[in-house]
């Protein structure tokens, strides 16, 4: 019989304290056997990287899951260092570079506004899953299959059943064992949006 799959979420929130949603995601991924959760920030707070145990990290695991809140349609900036610095050359890509060969990729974010503020129409002009498509071609250079992103639309109004359903949600896609699905729920109601959750 073959073993579960083994997850890294490596967790990218500089103030993780402050963000109601993103604790509880956390607290659903370490309800789950199988899921190891790794803060960069709590880990990391000088900025310096031990690129030698992120790698072993990342080679313990089978699927890895990158969550952070949606900073100005992109990663925070650790989580930026941390993969320029930890997806090198010969490790992740190119010559000898197949550690993270067979994996999958995962995105799992937070946006403060509403998801009908993302796309044709709306003030961001393009979806969430289109403004994270540099971590779909990250993927595919680290030989790694991209999985569709968990998005949780609507964090800075979102009530306590919005936050039960997100939370249920996140436990649920990552008990997955891999299997490609959507997490999607239904976004919170929201009248502004905003750039970070």
């Amino acid at each position: 019989m073959a073993s579960e799959p083994r997850t890294l979420v490596v967790l990218a929130h500089p103030q993780l304290a402050t963000s109601r949603v993103n604790t509880a995601l956390v607290d659903a991924a370490r309800s789950v056997a199988g899921v190891t959760v790794h803060d960069l920030y709590a880990t990391y707070p000088d900025g310096r990287i031990d690129i030698a145990r992120e790698q072993g990290l990342l080679r313990a695991h089978d699927r890895i899951v990158l969550q952070f809140p949606f900073y100005w349609y992109a990663a925070t900036p650790l989580l930026k260092q941390w993969l320029d610095e930890v997806f090198v050359y010969g490790f992740a890509y190119g010559t000898d570079g197949s550690a993270l060969h067979g994996k999958t990729l995962r995105v799992a974010t937070t946006v403060g506004g509403p998801s009908d503020a993302y796309g044709p129409g709306g003030v961001h002009r393009f979806s969430v899953p289109d403004l994270l498509r540099p971590f779909d071609v990250t993927a595919g250079v680290a030989g790694m299959r991209y999985e569709e992103p968990f998005v949780a639309y609507g964090t800075r109004r979102m009530d306590e059943s919005g936050l039960t359903a997100q939370r249920d949600a996140y436990r649920a896609l990552l008990r997955a064992s891999g299997t490609p699905e959507t997490a999607r729920i239904a976004p919170a109601a929201a009248e502004e949006s905003s750039l970070a959750a």
